[in-house]
């Protein structure tokens, strides 16, 4: 008898998109994913990363019980005795200090539910704003810049105005790799009207320029002069739209004033080519229906909140916003980045939209709660609320969902603020991360698949994440560990039994006093007093929701009412300035960081796929090859990239899409996943001084070579010996942990059995050629690779992808032990090459070899043949590169 299938309609826990995910389960086997083609979001398309989820919920290297430190160690723990540690230690500190001396540190990882309750317990209860979030690292200068401009955190559009639109300008966004299933409608959209303008501002050549009608490679940090040259050229060629401006709109003269500034001088500023400022400018003049999206290139920046605001000031001064197709728009980083606005999960704000210092918010924010007290100033923001930690004022933090040593700027002061701090508790699914390290206390929370609750993404959609698996272990979802600690304090207010009544208290919130002066947009009072059964069943909908609007509302300002008292939007004057920190004689190189296509944040779920670690298998460092040579760095071989706050070690490529003078590394590779990669490192921490958000975007470094004496790989099934090797990095491979690695020393059979953990009566294969420097070494037991190392002194190693694959047989043929070491496979084309297309596993060999013999033309035509490049699109540029060559 066949075991019955349900079918579990949730949303993907990665980036902003918030694409609706169908999980087919059924009992003792890995639940099926697809895209949900009922969603709005993305129509029933994944972009690899979600496609691949199915692969990251075993419950490998999962916290599944408590743990509590005691003589240096960690050991498990029950919930009271956590709990009871939590609790007390908070209120020890809070009765000696006040409640300044502790903070949340939370993430955009978590449910709107979770992030209400820690934001009611830290600002209502135990009545301090230290709590802050992640979030403060991708999305805060886009918060500021809403609330200078129209008077409250709104995003006014929709996924449908880019397919609306005439124009698309991406600024500082590389959507092909970062928000694929958007840039699927924005290709499709492309296809279906060529005429359909695509603009991207990038210092580098990305994957997303691949489709762009014009790429303008701005010199990093110099977005508002490009801007405010835009607005200046907007109002002198007479495209300011006076009658929305004179009705709907105040500040235009000081924004003007501070915008004056000629094509020519723009062009110095940005180190771009005149003709083509020229041609951007007046295509944008010409054409109505414009959508500027922006993301992390224009956020992450010490002036990132006047990057926002010149980009508003010129849809404000030609009236494009609230209409169809047109209008500025911010693509969010995280899956809750925006819920956790909603609920006032930042430092400077309180829950419903209402405003810290705003003393009749505070009032209504607390009268609401029936909170004992309410924060009555703003709390610590990111970067200085681990740097209050380190000078000790700072005695308590709870991280939640996050991995702060990782992802912070200059990373290793937030190590050593958690090893003074007091008390560092941290809830979190996985066991061994960074942070968790420092950790007094570890509370095992669920993950995606097993928590129910809501999330919002970029276009205000707010969709319900649905469980669908089993909590494993002792984890809890984190609300129910907030409320057991708020309790254990002697709270009221925290008796909630499940996230259907955290979500109604929510909506309620959201409609208190929500009148006259108090009057916000964000309202969800239409959905308060759902049931149960209706908030299960909840179908996506964009806020506001209300009586008069129960379906929800896709566009706002439509009517040019903003929420600013005045009821009118304001322009910011927006000076340009350059970054924090400028490049000198010592570090003469300007570091940007970013996403590589398949990989998310510090890869503790994407790392555990497969073919998610396929296409880039180890960080790198992109840089021009000019700049390469002045630096006496190579292609291919190690590096060592240092500022004046920490340092890393990557491989040295030449992507071809980045100018002299910059460097790109990637933001993924943690302390379980390379020996020394943590970029973060690395990033001064310049913040903006109105958001408070790190300049992750420009960070003077230098480049160094990174002297080994020689280059490897390790494929196996266990963990080696790592202490064997100078510098290394994992990614999972199938049935097979992934090593690039190097090393200084000998190299011989006793070092390889070494690493390897292998037995001298072992079933044992090396080749070892000491005057050209290899070695080669392959483990077996019982006819099944275990093991094998890769050595070279010089020249190339062998393709790993063929060698990986026989780790998924049982038992190794003749002909295959006789190649085994030689890396390759005896009949020529065996060997797929590196993955190009994660989604369906086409290499790059296969792809070649398919362009070379079927005269294929066109990515379509690779499409139709091998099915590449036919889910979420975002290895297109690269096929797109591979017929060029």
């Amino acid at each position: 008898m066949s075991l019955p299938v349900s079918t579990v309609r949730t949303t993907c826990p990665y980036c902003g998109v918030g694409c609706g995910v169908t999980a087919s389960v059924k009992p003792g086997t890995i639940p099926i994913i697809a895209g949900d083609k009922e969603h709005a979001a993305n129509r029933g398309r994944l972009c690899v990363k979600g496609a691949a989820l199915g692969e990251t919920l075993d419950l490998e290297g999962r916290l599944l019980h408590p743990q509590v430190r005691e003589n240096g160690q960690l050991r498990r723990a029950s919930w009271d005795e956590a709990l009871g540690h939590v609790a007390s230690g908070l209120a020890s500190i809070i009765a000696e200090h006040g409640p300044d001396a502790v903070a949340f540190y939370v993430s955009g990882q978590l449910l709107t539910e979770d992030y209400y309750v820690a934001n009611k317990l830290m600002k209502g209860y135990i009545g301090s704003a230290n709590i802050d979030t992640n979030s403060r690292l991708c999305m805060s200068s886009s918060v500021a810049g809403h609330k200078r401009a129209f008077g409250e955190d709104i995003v006014p559009g929709c996924y449908e105005d880019f397919e609306l639109a005439d124009m698309i300008v991406l600024a500082g966004s590389n959507a092909a790799w970062c928000h694929p299933t958007l840039f699927g409608r924005i290709l499709r959209a492309k296809e279906a009207r060529p005429s359909l303008q695509i603009v991207v501002i990038d210092p580098r050549r990305t994957a997303t320029c691949e489709l762009a009608d014009l790429h303008l490679p701005i010199k990093p940090g110099t977005d508002v002069w490009l801007f405010n040259g835009l607005l200046a050229y907007l109002a002198r060629a007479g495209r300011a739209e006076t009658d929305f401006i004179g009705a709907h709109t105040e500040g235009l003269e000081a924004a003007l004033a501070a915008a004056q500034i000629g094509i020519d001088e723009v062009a110095r500023a940005c180190r771009l080519d005149p003709r083509a400022v020229r041609a951007f400018y007046e295509s944008f003049a010409a054409t109505r229906k414009v959508v500027t999206a922006y993301s992390q290139g224009v956020n992450q920046s010490s002036s990132g909140t006047d990057k926002v605001n010149s980009i508003i000031n010129c849809h404000l001064l030609t009236g494009r916003i609230g209409q169809p197709g047109m209008g500025p728009f911010s693509l969010t980083g995280q899956p809750n980045a925006m819920g956790g606005r909603e609920v006032g999960g930042l430092a400077n704000m309180l829950a419903a939209h209402m405003e810290l210092d705003n003393a009749q918010h505070r009032e209504a924010v607390r009268s609401f709660w029936d909170a004992p007290r309410i924060a009555s100033q703003p709390g610590l923001k990111a970067v200085d609320l681990f740097r209050a930690v380190e000078e000790g004022s700072v005695k308590a933090v709870w991280i939640m969902g996050t991995n702060p040593l990782v992802s912070l700027p200059d990373a290793d002061r937030v190590r050593r603020a958690l090893a003074r701090c007091e008390l560092v508790i941290a809830s979190d699914i996985v066991r061994d991360t960074d942070t968790n390290a420092c950790a007094d206390v570890l509370l095992p929370a669920l993950g995606w698949g097993e928590k129910d609750g809501t999330v919002t993404n970029s276009e205000r959609c707010i969709s319900r994440q649905r469980a669908f698996l089993p909590a494993p272990g002792e984890a809890r979802a984190d609300w129910q560990s907030l409320c057991a600690v708020a309790q254990r304090m002697g709270y009221g207010g925290f008796d909630y039994t499940s996230t259907h009544q955290i979500f109604d208290e929510h909506a309620r919130l959201s409609g208190w006093r929500n009148e006259g002066d108090n009057a916000r947009l964000f309202d969800l009072s239409g959905l308060a007093g759902l049931d149960r059964a209706a908030y299960d069943g909840l179908e996506p909908l964009q806020w506001p929701v209300t009586l008069q609007a129960p379906g929800g509302s896709t566009r706002l300002f439509g009517d040019g009412v903003f929420s600013h008292a005045s009821g009118r939007a304001r322009f910011i004057a927006t000076p340009p300035r350059g970054p924090g920190n400028l490049p000198d004689e010592d570090y003469p190189l300007a570091l940007n960081t970013g996403r590589v296509r398949d990989q998310w944040h510090t890869m503790t779920r994407t790392g555990k796929s497969p073919r998610l670690g396929s296409h880039v298998p180890e960080p790198f460092i992109d840089l021009h090859p000019h700049d390469a040579l002045l630096c006496g760095v190579r292609e291919g071989e190690l590096a060592r990239v240092s500022s004046r706050w920490g340092a890393m070690v990557g491989r040295v490529t030449h992507g071809g899409g980045i100018a002299r003078g910059g460097v790109f590394v990637p933001i993924h590779w943690s302390g379980p996943t390379a020996s020394d990669a943590r970029v973060g490192a690395l990033v001064n921490p310049v913040v903006d001084p109105v958001s408070g958000e790190p300049e992750f975007k420009h960070t003077p470094v230098k480049v160094e070579p990174f002297v080994v004496e020689w280059q490897a790989f390790v494929l196996s099934r266990s963990m080696p010996r790592l202490d064997a090797l100078t510098w290394w990095t994992r990614v999972q491979g199938e049935a097979y942990l992934r090593f690039e690695a190097a090393g200084r020393g000998a190299v011989d059979g006793e070092w390889a059995r070494a690493l390897l953990g292998v037995d001298a009566g072992a079933d044992w294969i090396e080749y070892e050629d000491r005057g050209a420097g290899v070695y080669r070494a392959a483990y077996l037991v019982d006819g099944r690779l275990q093991a094998c190392v890769m050595v070279a002194r010089a020249g190339a190693l062998p393709p790993r992808e063929w060698l990986g694959g026989l780790f998924g047989q049982e038992i190794l043929g003749a002909g295959e032990r006789a190649v085994l070491l030689a890396g390759r496979p005896a009949q020529a084309g065996a060997d797929a090459g590196p993955t190009v297309c994660a989604c369906f596993g086409v290499g790059r060999n296969t792809i070649c070899t398919a362009i070379r013999e079927r005269k294929l033309r066109s990515t379509s035509e690779v499409t139709a043949c091998l099915k590449a490049g036919g889910n979420c699109g975002s290895c297109l540029p690269e096929i797109g590169r591979l017929l060029a060559t």
